[in-house]
């Protein structure tokens, strides 16, 4: 039970911080708050979560997949490797860029809410690596067995943690909208800082 509680909070950050910085699926979350009510907001938040559960369920197949052959353990953890030195570069490079908020709103349609943000998540192809190396890391720290109660954790968790700074987005963003610069700034420097975290314990996985 106890490494259920770790794998759970470990996965909800995780997701939360992915979602955290302003981009495509969050800013029309909030777009679709402004345009069409909060209400409409929720429903197009959950339509993303759910995609991030589906994601989030392959990625867990993709690392089992991997893990089940001893013989390439090694390239899973350098596929964590990879993952996680690209993120904190692509994270690192949005927050040097500094872009306004207003820029990253698309057209949303009035009549879907759900299947909008369904269809918007499942474009974002980053997310299956983005958790399947996460998936590699938790594996390798004990923390998923690849059980079925693990795999449900972990699939929750993924869709709680997107679902819950949507919400926020939904709710808040006049407020974070007046602090645009800075929010996106700060936010993709820590998302950064905590690639590199990982990226380094991979590392010490690998060769220590």
């Amino acid at each position: 039970m106890q490494h259920l509680l770790i794998l759970f909070f470990a996965t909800f950050s995780a997701a939360s911080m992915a979602t955290f910085p302003p981009g495509l699926l969050n800013m029309n979350a909030a777009k679709t708050s402004v345009e069409k009510g909060k209400l409409n907001g929720v429903i197009f938040s959950l339509g993303v979560s759910s995609m991030i559960m589906i994601q989030a369920y392959v990625a867990v197949f993709i690392s089992k997949f991997l893990n089940d052959n001893p013989d390439v353990i090694e390239i899973l953890l350098k596929i964590a490797l990879a993952v996680f030195g690209f993120f904190a570069l692509f994270f690192f490079t949005k927050a040097r860029q500094n872009k306004s908020l207003e820029q990253k709103t698309i057209q949303v349609s009035k009549r879907n809410s759900y299947l909008k943000g369904f269809l918007l998540a499942a474009v974002n192809l980053l997310t299956i690596p983005y958790y399947a190396g996460l998936n590699a890391m938790w594996n390798a720290s004990g923390w998923i067995k690849f059980e079925a109660t693990d795999v449900v954790t972990f699939v929750l968790a993924a869709g709680l943690g997107t679902f819950s700074v949507l919400y926020l987005y939904v709710f808040y963003f006049n407020k974070l909208e007046r602090k645009s610069d800075g929010f996106s700034k700060n936010a993709n420097y820590i998302l950064s800082a905590l690639m590199v975290v990982l990226l380094l314990v991979t590392l010490f996985r690998i060769y220590y």
